[in-house]
């Protein structure tokens, strides 16, 4: 036993080493970024281009700055399949640890090519105007959701769970997918506690609740949304309807195969607990769905910098974000506990998340920049429907969807001159071909769903199956999932409708 325990601490010590030098450089980074917060350096606009974040004086970052962006995605990956650092992992203090440690790595590149004017810049572009924004939406959506109740144990037969996806497919597009996410995953999991093979069951929940489904409205998803801030009607996504319903109906129907097999493999006895255990459905916590539509309000009328709704005054920075936290508060106040307790709520998967997108979005900026700066050369390269969707679609499986639709949006924009027929036409007058801005949209929603980190609620819903007892893929074996059964159904997308 002595043995066990001295190779266990010989295993853990270089992962607390790992852990100290983390958070050393991040304290250090984000030391010096206060300090120069609180100066006089000037704040970088709202969708600050390269020039704008002060990173090399209009210079982009050289492509070894992309080093802490892979190195973060790659530690996300390996670190909780090593014997080594498993456990270590499922700490989201280690995890943040690490994300800042990298994130560290990046602000220094800044801060030695453009000074602290330079990582004050790229904080406040990554962190006040773009995380916090994402993160405040999500705990928002994360805490009122899990507010709602929806319990029961009904057979778990292939049939009802398909019924549930479907139904979290539609309304996505509705409450968001965060919202849809947290008020169905719950009660899915629950319905198939007698079973043991759930892990399939997880992976199409993310692929269209959390994903897909959310491609009927601007409020479904944070792409687009910025779309809609950029001028694109409300209801335009609305003609995204086809592409919805082919993949939907597509997935539901690849899922009911899968499960109807899986089914059968079954044991018995698991089968007859199934059958025997039986407790009808309930819908407790039913006022959070008015808090749900306030956040839901709160997103499509405040807009920081635009007057309030009604004429009132110009809303100053983070006020969308503090109405959401109050009504979070409120939801706090207005749930009785027990319906809280009855989802086995917590904030371990909102954390999680938190944790390791801070570092996401800090290191995101060198590609993100690189991006920017490479405009003209895509508008060389990218002339086709189909470009758009594959390489909007491929950087938003590792990039934050958001940013990499804005950059495209931009691309194809800035490519569609006046007079052009088939065309959107913007808020602001200018236009942009619609079977570009169709493609861009697509490829933004639909390949969020090919990593875990492709799209904000992939990770929540991934820590709360493990909580339940459901063993979920590594990053790399969910990308098998994902590439085997998605990449086929968008290559027919290509083909059909693009």
């Amino acid at each position: 036993m002595g043995i066990g325990m001295q190779m266990s601490h010989e295993q853990v010590a270089p992962a607390r080493g790992f852990q100290r030098w983390a958070i050393a450089l991040g304290v250090i980074a984000l030391g010096l970024i206060i300090l120069e917060a609180v100066t006089h350096a000037p704040p970088v606009p709202v969708g600050g281009h390269a020039d704008e974040h002060g990173g090399g004086h209009g210079v982009p970052p050289p492509m070894v700055m992309i080093a802490p962006f892979a190195g973060l995605l790659l530690s996300i990956a390996i670190l909780p399949l090593l014997p080594a650092t498993s456990h270590w992992w499922e700490h989201n203090k280690n995890r943040f640890g690490v994300a800042m440690a990298f994130a560290a790595m990046t602000l220094l590149y800044y801060a030695f090519s453009g000074g602290l004017t330079a990582v004050r810049g790229v904080l406040v572009h990554a962190v006040f105007d773009e995380y916090i924004p994402f993160i405040v939406l999500l705990f928002s959506l994360y805490v009122i959701s899990g507010g709602i109740s929806l319990k029961g144990d009904v057979p778990a037969h292939p049939a009802t769970n398909t019924a549930f996806l479907g139904l979290g497919a539609l309304l996505a597009s509705f409450v968001g997918t965060t919202g849809a996410s947290m008020l169905l995953i719950r009660p899915l999991l629950q319905t198939n506690q007698e079973r043991k093979h759930v892990t399939h069951t997880v992976i199409f929940f993310i692929f269209l609740v959390s994903n897909i489904g959310e491609c009927l409205l601007p409020i479904g998803d944070p792409p687009l949304f910025l779309g809609y801030l950029r001028g694109v009607p409300f209801l335009w996504t609305l003609v995204l309807w086809p592409e919805w319903l082919i993949c939907t109906v597509a997935l539901l129907a690849i899922y009911y195969a899968w499960d109807t097999i899986a089914y059968r493999q079954e044991e018995k006895i698991d089968i007859v607990s199934d059958e025997l255990i039986r407790e009808p459905l309930t819908l407790n916590g039913k006022i959070n769905f008015l808090f749900l539509l306030g956040v839901v309000l709160c997103v499509a009328l405040i807009k920081p910098g635009e007057p309030l709704p009604g004429g009132g005054p110009v809303a100053p920075p983070l006020v969308r974000e503090m109405a959401m936290l109050a009504l979070v508060g409120a939801s706090l106040l207005a749930t009785p506990k027990w319906v809280r307790m009855d989802n086995q709520f917590n904030y371990h998967a909102i954390i999680e998340v938190a944790a390791l997108f801070i570092g996401i979005f800090i290191c995101m900026q060198v590609p993100i920049e690189i991006l920017r700066a490479s405009g003209e050369t895509l508008s060389q390269v990218i002339k086709h429907p189909w470009h758009f969707f594959w390489f909007t679609g491929a950087l938003s499986s590792f990039l934050d969807n958001a940013p990499t639709y804005v950059v495209f949006f931009e691309t194809a924009d800035t490519m569609t001159p006046p007079g052009t027929p088939g065309v959107v036409t913007l808020l602001d007058g200018t236009v942009i071909r619609e079977t570009w801005l169709i493609a861009i949209s697509l490829g933004a929603v639909f390949m969020g769903a090919m990593t875990y980190i492709g799209n904000g609620p992939n990770f929540m819903v991934k820590s709360i199956a493990e909580q339940s007892g459901v063993r979920m893929p590594s990053f790399f074996g969910y990308m098998l999932y994902s590439v085997g059964i998605l990449v086929p159904l968008f290559i027919i997308i290509t083909v059909v409708m693009l």
